[in-house]
């Protein structure tokens, strides 16, 4: 519940800041009004940290690049073009923007920026009620046109004017509805929902990556999945990772699986778990929390219907990654995030044959070889992936893991796991062998790994003896 003392008085706070007092002092002296703007206010009123720090004012770029510059030990204007300025003042990075009266037109990828001269009628275009509440300084007083503290009061998004006229200024406004519900444990307003569905397919003018970086901060949140559920529900979802509401797949009374998105949901809750457990204060993993989410993807292109009411689900790993590839791609993830999560959706399933039956050394050497750079990654999701409501078959694989965690952990102390390559290199091997270079060196390099990965580390002399005898045997 809204603690709205306790709120007011972190707000009073902000506001009496020397750096809030500094600013407002300064824009006043020029002439101007400036305020602190959206989530600041509202993550006050809420008593949650404030980490942003946006202001807005009727001053336009280059005036507030005049007055911030003496009072500032740095700042950029990268974001001149769309009205903003950034400075660090007293320590702290705050950006100043101009009243903004923006929209999209319909058919482009990117706002038409219009600058305005209210700060009324900047609220109004805001995206919702709960981020058009502002702050004037450098005496205080809370602006708030749209009814932003009665929806903090019932934990509710609603945009500010008509979510059609909102949601056509930017479309990119649904999937951030989606976002701060599950970031704040907000609702959102009949209407506002209901809107959300209509205009799912405005969202295409808007370019992949916007779009990636809201489903990014959805995925950074504590408990995303609210949000997901919301964009898959309107149908948002669709338009741009289609892959996830197809994992609904339907259940006939003849043929029985485990329902496959509900599956998903409750691996990404209990991978950010294991991850925030084993790795404490670290920021979120957000290729992990992708590889979590979307593990199972190839199974609606690879689902069978047995005989008997059984359903399989074979080389689903494979095709999922594929998929994951392709579409992460598509979104324009960086290169190394696409290779991840690809890489732990095709070996996500590599340990439940252990669990089957304990491997050799060589068999778990070659697990930690596969996974190279990605295997705690893989313990997480791997872990995560026990979904099982029977007690005793979870009890089961729990055991397994711990098991072959201690066997890596033994393996990487006694043989130095994290790098494992032969204990020759292809200098050493051209000498014992009296060759040059050429295929021959990487044919007895690849001898080497295998012999390094099926027997452990041997020495330099007994490596070199095998070589011998293994050059001797190819005639």
């Amino acid at each position: 519940m809204l603690n709205m003392a306790e709120g007011l008085t972190r707000l009073g706070a902000l506001a009496s800041s020397p750096l809030m007092s500094t600013l407002g002092a300064a824009f006043a002296d020029a002439g101007f009004e400036i305020s602190i703007v959206g989530g600041p206010v509202r993550d006050a009123l809420l008593a949650r940290p404030t980490h942003d720090l946006d202001l807005t004012t009727d001053a336009r770029p280059d005036d507030i690049l005049r007055i911030v510059k003496p009072l500032a030990t740095a700042t950029w204007d990268i974001g001149r073009a769309f009205g903003t300025i950034g400075a660090k003042i007293h320590g702290h990075q705050v950006e100043i923007t101009t009243y903004r009266a923006d929209s999209y037109d319909g058919t482009t990828r990117k706002p038409a920026v219009e600058f305005g001269d209210t700060l009324e009628a900047d609220l109004a275009r805001r995206d919702f009620t709960v981020n058009a509440m502002a702050l004037r300084l450098p005496t205080p007083a809370l602006v708030d046109p749209t009814g932003g503290v009665e929806d903090l009061v019932a934990r509710r998004l609603r945009t500010p004017a008509d979510p059609a006229i909102s949601f056509g200024d930017d479309p990119l406004r649904m999937l951030r509805a989606a976002r701060l519900a599950a970031q704040l444990d907000f609702t959102i307003a009949p209407e506002t929902l209901r809107a959300m569905g209509e205009l799912r397919e405005s969202l295409r003018i808007v370019s992949p990556e916007r779009i990636q970086g809201e489903l990014v901060k959805l995925l950074q949140t504590a408990a995303p999945d609210p949000g997901i559920r919301l964009l898959v529900e309107t149908g948002l979802m669709g338009e741009f990772l289609p892959e996830v509401p197809a994992l609904r797949l339907e259940v006939d009374e003849h043929h029985h699986h485990k329902d496959v998105y509900e599956h998903s949901l409750t691996v990404l809750r209990q991978a950010i778990s294991l991850e925030q457990s084993r790795h404490p204060g670290q920021a979120p993993d957000v290729a992990l929390r992708l590889a979590a989410l979307l593990h199972d993807i190839g199974k609606p292109a690879t689902r069978t219907l047995e005989p008997g009411g059984g359903v399989s689900f074979h080389h689903h790993d494979l095709k999922g990654a594929r998929l994951a590839r392709k579409r992460l791609a598509a979104l324009r993830f960086d290169g190394d995030t696409t290779a991840s999560v690809a890489q732990l959706i095709e070996q996500h399933l590599r340990f439940f044959g252990y669990a089957e039956g304990a491997w050799t050394d060589s068999a778990v050497r070659r697990y930690v070889r596969d996974a190279g750079d990605e295997l705690e990654r893989l313990h997480i999701l791997t872990r995560a992936d026990v979904t099982t409501r029977n007690s005793k078959k979870a009890a089961r694989l729990a055991r397994a893991y711990d098991d072959i965690e201690r066997r890596i952990a033994e393996l990487a102390e006694r043989e130095q796991l994290d790098a494992i390559r032969p204990e020759l290199d292809g200098n050493r091997i051209q000498s014992v062998l009296g060759i040059g270079p050429g295929r021959e060196v990487g044919e007895a390099y690849r001898f080497l790994l295998e012999l390094r990965l099926d027997e452990g580390v041997l020495g330099p002399a007994a490596a070199e003896q095998r070589l011998r005898e293994w050059w001797a045997a190819r005639g």
